[in-house]
Order: structure tokens, then C-alpha cells, then sequence
């Protein structure tokens, strides 16, 4: 909401509400807001002393505003690794381990003042079974729900049968496509990323994205290819929704409640425990109001002692935690309570957050 758009249409009520606030009071208040509250819903009388003591609030957008690109590939091809160079900070779970991304994940990102929704994806593989083809399901969701892919192929195998299928996948969804051949380090790397032509996608653009070489160049020529709005994601933020965070135990069915809330199967679900390793939001309307939730991996019970991808998915599910409002514990209704149990619900509390069981 513009300043003009606040002063057009006043609330008496809520005139009347700010009226009757000292001025020492409503300094302390706006400043308090403007120190420690960004992440929170603000009520119209605090955004009225917001704008009367010249602070200026943060427009808290939907993902969905921006374009939205999908990095696609195989398994094992750096596609997280280039998602995080490309956000210039460790978001996205990395291990030298195929299948370490399972679930797709947004994430907010910026190039040259431009930002987009940036979707990083599990390895997709047609022939693949179990949970490996629903990691392939949700990798051609994300691309159904983008506005441009980048595929993510590894330079220093030359184009493999899975890189071809998935170029096959791409046409029929027939979107804007750029080529990223990854682990190109020095002229070498370049000479072998020439063989890369032969899947018909263009040209290959060169990129390590452990060191950064080329991921500029890359990324001026991803602004060419994406709307300045989405076509395909139109979801609309106003005001910023709450935040809840689900958690508990690996596989007490965290993922499955949110499938059934959205109503669809948009996190993998596996009896294997630990299939959630990054944390996935979703918007949710109760009570014609949006709430954020966002799904997160199982809390083991030694979660100091994890390593790897699993150690990573701890602190992004602690993260999860210290950015929500509330705190939605899962728990076996058919087990006694557990120490684990206790320790969950103790962390949560000692977060601040409110508590639901």
C-alpha cells in the first residue's frame, strides 16, 4: 500500500486507536516495529505509526511476483551447487551424493536489480523407480511452473542418454531453455563442453559453479529469457502471511499433512525417514486469511552427531523454526511420548514461538 493510497481512505476507528496513543509511546512503539518486527504481520494502527515517524516498511512480496526459473538436470550435475552461487550464499542442501535435492525449493534471487523465483529441483531420471521417480515428478511440476528452465548438464561427461531425455521432457513442455555446462574450470573443460551442441538446445554456456567462472555471463543471458512478471505463478502476498513450521521426528507424516492441506502432492511422501531435507513452504488460506506453511526435515535425536546432508537439513529445519510464529509438532498418536518428543517441543518453546501439538 502507497502512502497516498493509506491517507485516501481512513479508518475512523483507526484514527481514533492511534489518536489515543501518547507520543512517547507511539515513538518507542514504531521504533520497537521497525527494530524487530519485519518478518511479522503488522496491524493497520501500527503501520499508521510506522508512516508518521518517517520509517519506511519492506514491501513483503509473493515468490510468485517475480519470473520464475527452474534448474533442471540429471542427478549428481551441481545443479544446488549453482543455485547457491547464483544466491551468493549456502541455502540449498549440497553433498557429492546423487538424490541429495528431493523436493522442489524456491528461493528469492537477484541479478542486476532484476529478481526472480529461483526453483533448484531434484535429479530427474525417467527410468527411475520409487522415490527416485517422484523426485522426477516434481522436477517436471517445477518446469510446468515456470517461466523459463535452465538445464544443468556435467561438461566433463559430455551429453549422457539421461541429459537427452531430459531434453525431450523440455520441448514437450515448451519453454524458454537455456544450456548450463557445468564443471568447466579451465580451456579443456571448454574444448569437451563443445560436444554439448549436439543436444540442439544452443549454445552451451560454460560455468564452474564451485568457482563461479561464467555464472555471470550466464545470468545476463537468463535476464533475456524471463518476463518482468510470471506468466505461470500468480500467487499474491498481502500483508505477510503467518508462518508455521511443521515439525517433529523424521517420518511422524509432517509432509503428508501439508500434501493434504494443499490438497495435492506437492512434498515427496516415503516411509523412509529423513525424505524431507530442505525446507518447503507453501501458501494456505483458513479463515479467508493466508498462512505460510513450510515443511521441514525430521528432527532427529542426534542431530549434533549428523553429518553431511543430513547435518544441513538440521539447520535449515532450526532456521524454519526461528523465522515461523508458530510451531505445529507432529507426533505419533500410536508411541508414548519420547524424550525426542520433549526435546522438540522444548526447542520450539524456548524459540518463542507458539505451540500447537
Amino acid at each position: 500500500m502507497s502512502e497516498s493510497e493509506f491517507h485516501e481512505t481512513p479508518d475512523e476507528d483507526l484514527v481514533e486507536r492511534v489518536e489515543s496513543i501518547s507520543d512517547e509511546e507511539a515513538e518507542q512503539r514504531a521504533t520497537a516495529l521497525e527494530a524487530g518486527l519485519e518478518s511479522y504481520e503488522l496491524e493497520d494502527e501500527d503501520r499508521a505509526l510506522l508512516r508518521a515517524y518517517g520509517f519506511e516498511e519492506d514491501e513483503d512480496e509473493a515468490l510468485g511476483a517475480a519470473p520464475v526459473l527452474a534448474v533442471v538436470g540429471r542427478p549428481n550435475v551441481g545443479k544446488s551447487t549453482l543455485v547457491n552461487r547464483i544466491l551468493g550464499r549456502r541455502e540449498a542442501v549440497v553433498e557429492d551424493v546423487p538424490g541429495v535435492t528431493r523436493d522442489r525449493v524456491s528461493y528469492r534471487a537477484e541479478w542486476n536489480t532484476k529478481e526472480f523465483t529461483l526453483v533448484d529441483t531434484g535429479g530427474w531420471d525417467q527410468d527411475s523407480k520409487g522415490m527416485a521417480s517422484r523426485i522426477a515428478i516434481q522436477s517436471e511440476v517445477a518446469v510446468d511452473m515456470a517461466d523459463a528452465v535452465l538445464l544443468v548438464v556435467d561438461a566433463t561427461t559430455g551429453p549422457t542418454s539421461t541429459d537427452e531425455m531430459v531434453v525431450k521432457m523440455l520441448r514437450r513442455k515448451k519453454k524458454p531453455v537455456l544450456l548450463a555446462a557445468n564443471k568447466v574450470d579451465d580451456e579443456r573443460g571448454e574444448l569437451m563442453a563443445a560436444e554439448l551442441w549436439g543436444l540442439g538446445l544452443g549454445q552451451p554456456w560454460t560455468v564452474s559453479a564451485l568457482h563461479g567462472r561464467g555464472v555471470a555471463d550466464l545470468l545476463d543471458e537468463v535476464l533475456t529469457i524471463l518476463p518482468e512478471v510470471s506468466a505461470v505463478d500468480t500467487r499474491v502476498e498481502e500483508g505477510g502471511p503467518r508462518r508455521v513450521a511443521l515439525v517433529g521426528r523424521p517420518n511422524v507424516g509432517k509432509s503428508s499433512l501439508l500434501n493434504q492441506l494443499i490438497g495435492s502432492d506437492r512434498v515427496l511422501v516415503d516411509n523412509v525417514a529423513g525424505t524431507t531435507r530442505d525446507p518447503v513452504d507453501e501458501l494456505i488460506e483458513l479463515g479467508d486469511k493466508q498462512w505460510r506453511f513450510v515443511d521441514t526435515a525430521g528432527i532427529r535425536r542426534r542431530a549434533h552427531q549428523a553429518s553431511g546432508a543430513d547435518f544441513y537439513a538440521a539447520l535449515r529445519t532450526q532456521t524454519a523454526l526461528e523465522r515461523a510464529e508458530v510451531a505445529l509438532v507432529l507426533m505419533e498418536v500410536q508411541d508414548p511420548l519420547s524424550e525426542q518428543d520433549v526435546r522438540i517441543v522444548t526447542t520450539a518453546v524456548e524459540a518463542g514461538r507458539a505451540v500447537v501439538l
